[in-house]
């Protein structure tokens, strides 16, 4: 029993569907036997600008040759696929059209376990609008290993999200777009997934700028450092990431960095693992400088790297 008045849910499903789209996409799969097929594909997306821009997954409209879309008023129009990025399951796709109504993008870093969000999109394509499933937010910053690798900082909830709905907005009860569903784990029974919207948001960014991520790059390898590991290598810190390897001519490598530092610090701010370490660093962009404070030989030292970038 979802603990909401239910005339917030209708609210919320009402602001954000006009802005849901079909998205059905023909790719051409070689069934061996030197023939070449084409299979259609369906999915959902999410209109973000007046300038047709429409954020859906990468899995959607991967080697796809044909996108079309089709708007909440029954409309169909072409789309054209301006980037996707695999590492996060975020692709854009540009509608030729005028007719769109840009849904509000939330913040979802102030999601809390136990808040209660709504999955809307098509599943299975189904005529007669988008379809909504109701559910509570289950964890926060989840790291799952799906077929096309591994996706980190992923919202985990209980709203059901079929294949049709990949791509679809996962919406607050205030009919603000927290999260890009994602129908890419096999194993996910019961559960869902969705990338935050300020990962997809800053993803989309670059797939609309340049067709591409950039990735801020520093060059290092490196391990939690736990209670356990500090007391066994007698370290002198319980927390922070032990540098097991430097890049050579690296940004790391030119500040500096070597192989058995442990950083404890970015720009003044602790951090406690490789998962803090990395959140930083994507904070950033390549040129940015990032300052860090290591241990080396009982003595504080702090370093500083210029970014460099790492398209993917």
């Amino acid at each position: 029993m979802i603990p909401v008045d239910e005339n917030t849910l209708i609210s919320a499903v009402e602001k954000v569907s006009k802005s849901v789209v079909n998205v059905s996409t023909v790719r051409l799969v070689n069934t061996g036997f030197f023939l070449t097929v084409p299979v259609k594909g369906v999915g959902s997306g999410i209109i973000i600008d007046n300038n047709g821009h429409i954020i859906t997954n990468n899995h959607v409209v991967e080697r796809t040759t044909k996108v079309e879309i089709t708007l909440s008023n029954g409309k169909m129009v072409p789309g054209r696929v301006l980037g996707a990025d695999p590492s996060t399951d975020i692709a854009v796709i540009e509608a030729s059209t005028e007719d769109l109504t840009p849904a509000e993008l939330g913040d979802a870093d102030n999601l809390k376990v136990g808040q209660v969000v709504l999955a809307i999109g098509n599943p299975f394509g189904l005529a007669g609008g988008p379809t909504v499933t109701a559910g509570v937010v289950s964890a926060l910053n989840r790291t799952i290993q799906s077929e096309k690798g591994v996706l980190e900082d992923l919202i985990q909830t209980d709203a059901a999200v079929n294949p049709g709905n990949s791509g679809g907005p996962l919406v607050d009860t205030q009919g603000r777009v927290v999260a890009i569903t994602t129908a890419i784990i096999p194993f996910a029974h019961g559960i869902g997934f969705a990338v935050p919207i300020n990962t997809a948001k800053q993803v989309a960014k670059d797939l609309m700028k340049y067709g591409k991520v950039i990735r801020p790059w520093l060059g290092i390898m490196g391990m939690d450092i736990s209670r356990d590991m500090a007391s066994h290598y007698r370290l002198p810190v319980e927390s922070g990431v032990l540098v097991s390897r430097v890049v050579a001519r690296s940004p790391a490598d030119h500040s500096g960095m070597d192989q058995g530092n442990i950083i404890v610090e970015i720009d003044g701010a602790p951090i406690k693992n490789m998962k803090e370490l990395r959140k930083k660093i994507i904070e950033k962009r390549p040129g940015d400088k990032l300052r860090m404070t290591v241990l080396r030989d009982g003595r504080r030292y702090v370093l500083e790297a210029t970014l460099e970038s790492s398209a993917g």
